[in-house]
């Protein structure tokens, strides 16, 4: 009775396994559910050990029932409930996009339903994992938008499943508290970085790290002058776990950088820090990509006292080192 039991959806992926390892730090029992679309079991293989850890292997898409699997009996998730939600299953990709389509269509719509359908049976707090993609593409100023703007999304895109399917998701979240009165968080998550990012995916920081230690061309999708923000990933679980703890009512929060970055800057700090210098190549953005908004991290400031502290030479330093040992698997699908 001591400890809550929390299930995270896409626990297995980039985000879902550190916000796995830090609730386990923070003394609760983890459910963690993933299909490894995009995600993979090396990313939880040491909390596979933990008693307090649990791994089901189901896709969110179709409808489940926690108290139907044996392997959560010690939980005692019939009695005792769960107490917190993460909602993040959804194949994160840019390449090979069309591939996912339909999973992401369906993890923005039919997914989320029983995420909070299994919300409601239990009474438990839940936080949607919701994309910068909400606010459409990215004016020309670099002012940072908030979360009181409305964006602009194209919902016939080749992207709209996500975008748009986002943005449904947030609709979801809020007719669910107003229907059923959950204490539904929604967290606006900007472009993240760090260890366990898959490869090959189009996400461009891990692949820019391969390419250098292995004496290859960087790739960037654009050209000189094409800009990001990044925000280190153990930066982004410390906001999602501020938020679940807000006071009900919060609204729809920004976690990102607010620093904009040339990415051609940040593939030569990469050559710098792993101390191999290599060329770069540009190649046009693929069309569906658009480019993201800054955010305006006031609110996340404010009413959670979050802001991002990991600086980006760490944060890369920390990328670079996780893929230098782990690179035959990373590349050879270990």
């Amino acid at each position: 009775m001591d400890k809550k039991t929390v299930l995270v959806t896409g626990g297995a992926g980039f985000i879902g396994s550190f916000l796995c390892e830090a609730l386990l730090r923070d003394g609760n029992r983890v459910i963690c559910i993933d299909n490894f679309s995009t995600g993979h079991v090396r990313n939880i293989e040491p909390m596979l050990r933990n008693p307090d850890f649990q791994f089901l292997r189901l896709d969110i898409n179709e409808p489940f029932d926690l108290e139907a699997f044996p392997e959560l009996e010690p939980f005692k998730v019939k009695f005792l409930g769960v107490q917190e939600i993460y909602h993040l299953a959804m194949p994160t990709v840019v390449k090979g996009y069309e591939q996912f389509k339909m999973q992401i269509l369906l993890a923005n719509s039919a997914g989320t339903r029983n995420v909070l359908d299994t919300a409601v049976k239990y009474k438990s707090r839940v936080l949607l994992a919701s994309a910068a993609t909400v606010y459409g593409s990215r004016a020309q100023d670099t002012d940072g938008i908030d979360e009181t703007e409305l964006g602009i999304v194209d919902h016939l895109n080749p992207r709209a499943a996500l975008n748009e399917g986002k943005r449904f998701a947030e609709t979801m979240f809020a007719t669910y508290s107003d229907v059923y009165g959950l204490d539904a968080k929604i967290a606006r998550i900007f472009r993240t970085y760090g260890p366990r990012m898959p490869l090959f995916h189009g996400h461009q920081i891990p692949d820019f790290v391969l390419n250098v230690l292995d004496g290859k061309n960087v790739v960037i999708m654009g050209d000189e002058s094409t800009t990001t923000a990044l925000v280190y990933v153990s930066d982004v679980v410390d906001g999602l776990l501020r938020l679940m703890r807000a006071e009900k009512g919060i609204g729809p929060v920004n976690l990102g950088s607010d620093v904009n970055l040339k990415i051609a800057d940040v593939a030569k700090k990469i050559m710098a820090l792993a101390e191999s210098e290599v060329a770069i190549d540009y190649e046009p953005q693929l069309a569906h990509m658009i480019p993201l908004a800054l955010p305006n991290l006031g609110k996340a400031r404010e009413q959670l006292g979050w802001l991002p502290l990991v600086r980006l030479d760490d944060g890369l330093k920390k990328t670079i080192d996780y893929v230098r040992a782990n690179k035959l698997l990373l590349t050879n699908g270990g």
